[in-house]
């Protein structure tokens, strides 16, 4: 499925008609309708912060919380092409500066071209997740009235965690429609093929998969996911993406909260 997002303001591209038109008619996937029409922006003027206060109030009639939208906003949209500059780069940049001494099992190719780009890619073998875990979609967890949150209290107030080193993993998996369909979310870490759960945790199977490796800067935790994510959303080759299963990876440079670096792994298409 190949979904990209508009490079203005983030919205999801999944039918012909939201694509923005150019000036000989023809459509572009990098822009939506709503943006870009007959070759130009609807709104030239406009900055970065008149966007996200723009966007912030769409989804605010949507019904998402106004300071959630603006903070995943704020993440996001420097990250997507009409907003970036020099700065964004050289922030960006930093991340995989940060992340160079970081050692993951499996086949690397580095890339380290552009800002918007995975750090790496590897191919890893298939693994088991164990946690809990609920069904979701974007659109619910944007409204405020999403789920990931919560997992995450659940699942550190559960009595059958590992040690307190060991890696944790958000997982995104069972995909119905891509990025705007529904999906599982498992909050959890690695369990062995044989091990038996105790009640009130499931599982997700990964299936042997290559990765793009999208690597955050140091900072505190409720800052850097989000810059991450929009560094995957602003990504110019969603049409690669497979979704057989996508998680963050919260590792031993996890542990303090106000300085955590995290790995997301997007799986893709293993011809490069």
């Amino acid at each position: 499925m190949n979904v990209t997002v508009c490079q203005s303001c983030g919205m999801p591209l999944t039918t012909p008609a939201q694509f923005g038109m150019e000036a000989d008619g023809s459509t572009t996937r990098e822009y939506c309708i709503y943006c870009y029409k007959e070759g130009k922006f609807e709104q030239p003027g406009i900055s970065l912060e008149g966007m996200t206060e723009m966007c912030t109030a769409i989804l605010k009639d949507e019904g998402m919380d106004e300071e959630s939208a603006r903070s995943m906003l704020r993440n996001q949209l420097p990250f997507l092409k009409r907003w970036r500059t020099n700065t964004t780069d050289q922030h960006a940049n930093s991340l995989t500066e940060n992340s160079a001494a970081a050692t993951h099992p499996g086949q690397v190719t580095t890339d380290r071209s552009f800002s918007t780009q995975p750090i790496r890619y590897v191919t890893l073998p298939g693994k088991r997740l164990a946690g809990v875990s609920a069904r979701t979609t974007n659109a619910i967890e944007i409204s405020g009235k999403g789920c990931i949150q919560g997992l995450w209290n659940n699942y550190f107030a559960s009595e059958h965690l590992p040690a307190p080193e060991a890696a944790r993993y958000g997982c995104y998996a069972d995909y119905t429609d891509g990025i705007t369909g529904e999906y599982t979310i498992l909050v959890g870490h690695e369990a062995s093929s044989d091990e038996t759960l105790p009640e009130g945790l499931n599982d997700i199977l990964l299936p042997p998969a290559t990765y793009a490796v999208f690597t955050s800067r140091k900072g505190p935790m409720a800052e850097v996911v989000g810059e991450a994510w929009g560094t995957v959303w602003a990504w110019d080759k969603q049409s690669d993406r497979t979704f057989t299963g996508d998680f963050e990876l919260y590792d031993e440079r996890s542990l303090n909260p106000e300085s955590v670096q995290v790995d997301i792994y997007i799986a893709v298409r293993q011809t490069r």
